[in-house]
């Protein structure tokens, strides 16, 4: 005992188990039932490095406490394990429990045995996953130091395999993740997320994104970020973030490539459409030669998930823009159908209009044509038995006279057929009323000196009005014509023109009949039989004003009458715009 306690004392003296225990050791286990074999292993590995990490030396002294200690640290690189402990074969049972219940495939087992015969080597090589087999009396230190050594090379190469496996079996599982996502936001979340498991490490990480890549001035936004990094999510400046944190961002989009320190590393990465991408991940451990390889790798897949989300915006955008013009489309489409089905009502009041104008020519001008007709059968008796020429002249005065009012008649169902036209415009140009108005006053001398009737006009000069000529020149006729109809042999008629504000006015006044109550509700509606008579016997259609009205009504202006009852006269007044309405 005083001579294990010396080792035990040199191993104090030598400092060893004072190190750091911040820094990273190599685990290994020794499992075995002899005391001696621990301080002898300790003692001769007490100054073992490898890798620059010294060694943390675990112990059991039996196979019931190996079993233990294996489960409570998995991380274990190496058990030296001694095979007969409680039995003859406990090391060797324990080697199965490691392999088959703790699936522990990466631990390097080394058995070292006092009694080789009891197990022998090669059965025990080929039946049992171990890597070494050494008996008590050849383990040596310089043997100790080399089989350690193999098995720690071996364990560690076999963590990198792991790692790798375990890395790139995330990637392929974050790729099927990561490509689904239809947020350029989810996907920088889900980034972030996937690289703090593929290093299997807490880290706190920022994700940012330049648009514009093709301008080193262009300004960034931070899609996600976590950790310490969170506070600046939804940034969408560069502005926002700390200085040190925007020059590492900003020297990362200048750099284009990307960098590994020992806790801090920037990646970088361009997408397809054009897009640049930063991802700073501060870590808590240095990144390991694997981490690196596996984070190259998953940078570089990530290109194609953020074109993926773009393309997919791209796309919603698409149909959206198509759902629009679908919708603008179908609002023109339904547009055209109302359209359509006015046009439709309109013909349907056109046939209406055209059967009544044809009643109405049927029976109108029957009569006319029963005068002519019966006319010139007594101008052929006339003839016949040489009548005086006085008489055959009355019967030509009959049928010129009804000759006159059938083309009175026609001159009316062409203006109101052409009224009613469907293409009719209204030319606006500067007209003289006042002008016009004298000439159709003139016009209409003839028929007012036949019934001794004075037509007096009063209105200034130049009276410009924008207008269509022609027709305020038939709007106007209609109002003199009627008034010369249907006022009395002998009769006044004034006509005035004047400017009243905006507008020009034109009255018409009549010394005739005068309009009823009744007269006045139906004036301007088609067909209508007025109680006043024409005074000379002339034919009347009913339509003439009411074609006044449509001609005055497309220039926007205003046609009334007026009238103190039956007997007193009226008196019609056309108001005109006297400027073109905007």
């Amino acid at each position: 005992m005083a001579e294990q306690d010396d080792v035990l004392q040199l191993i104090e003296d030598t400092g060893l188990a004072r190190e750091d225990s911040s820094a990273r050791k190599w685990k290994i286990a020794v499992i075995d039932d002899d005391a001696a074999v621990h301080d002898g292993t300790r003692f001769a590995l007490s100054d073992y490095s490898l890798n620059g990490q010294g060694l943390e030396i675990l112990s059991a002294y039996s196979a019931a406490e190996g079993r233990k200690l294996m489960r409570e640290h998995p991380d274990i690189a190496a058990v030296l394990l001694d095979v007969i402990m409680e039995t003859d074969i406990a090391g060797l049972e324990l080697v199965e429990y490691i392999r088959s219940e703790l699936k522990n495939e990466t631990v390097r087992i080394i058995l070292r045995t006092g009694q080789p015969g009891q197990a022998p080597e090669r059965r025990v090589i080929v039946q049992y996953d171990i890597n070494d087999y050494k008996a008590k009396t050849e383990l040596t230190a310089d043997k100790l130091f080399t089989s350690l050594t193999a098995a720690l090379r071996s364990y560690q190469q076999l963590e990198r395999m792991m790692q790798t496996r375990r890395g790139l079996e995330i990637i392929i599982d974050a790729a099927s993740t990561l490509y689904d996502f239809k947020s350029m936001q989810r996907l920088a979340e889900g980034v972030l997320t996937q690289l703090a498991s593929l290093l299997n490490v807490d880290c706190a990480g920022i994700l940012v994104l330049r648009d514009d890549g093709s301008s080193s001035g262009a300004d960034f936004s931070v899609l996600a970020g976590s950790g310490c990094y969170s506070r600046f999510i939804g940034t969408t400046s560069s502005k926002a973030l700390d200085p040190d944190l925007r020059e590492l961002v900003e020297a990362a989009f200048q750099r284009r490539k990307n960098e590994f320190a020992d806790h801090r590393s920037v990646l970088y990465l361009r997408t397809g459409s054009g897009r640049e991408v930063v991802v700073l991940l501060q870590a808590e451990r240095p990144l390991s030669e694997t981490d690196r390889s596996l984070v190259e790798i998953f940078s570089s897949r990530l290109s194609i998930a953020f074109d993926n989300v773009i393309l997919y915006q791209q796309l919603q955008e698409a149909n959206t823009q198509l759902e629009d013009r679908v919708a603008q489309r179908t609002r023109a489409l339904m547009q055209a159908n109302r359209r359509l089905s006015a046009q439709w009502l309109r013909l349907q009041r056109a046939n209406g209009f055209k059967n009544e104008i044809l009643g109405t020519v049927a029976h109108d001008l029957k009569n006319p044509l029963g005068v002519i007709l019966g006319r010139t059968e007594m101008l052929k008796e006339l003839i016949a038995t040489a009548a005086s020429e006085a008489g055959i002249t009355a019967q030509i005065d009959h049928i010129r006279d009804a000759t006159k009012r059938l083309t009175t008649m026609v001159d009316h169902l062409i203006s109101d057929a052409m009224a009613d036209a469907f293409d009719i415009t209204i030319r606006r140009e500067p007209v003289d009323v006042a002008a016009l108005v004298n000439e159709v006053a003139e016009a209409n001398q003839p028929l007012a000196m036949n019934k001794q009737q004075k037509v007096t006009v009063t209105a200034p000069t130049n009276l410009v009005t924008m207008c269509d000529a022609d027709r305020i020149r038939e709007a106007i006729d209609n109002l003199i014509s009627n008034a010369v109809k249907y006022s009395p042999i002998g009769g006044k008629i004034t006509v005035t023109a004047a400017r009243e504000g905006d507008n020009t006015i034109v009255h018409v006044s009549d010394e005739g009949a005068g309009l009823s109550p009744e007269d006045l509700g139906r004036l301007f509606g088609r067909f209508q039989r007025l109680s006043a008579k024409p005074t000379a016997g002339e034919s009347s259609t009913g339509l003439g004003l009411s074609i006044l009205k449509r001609i005055i009504d497309m220039h926007g202006g205003q046609v009334t009458a007026r009238s103190d009852g039956p007997g007193k006269g009226s008196t019609f007044t056309i108001t005109l715009p006297a400027t073109e309405m905007s």
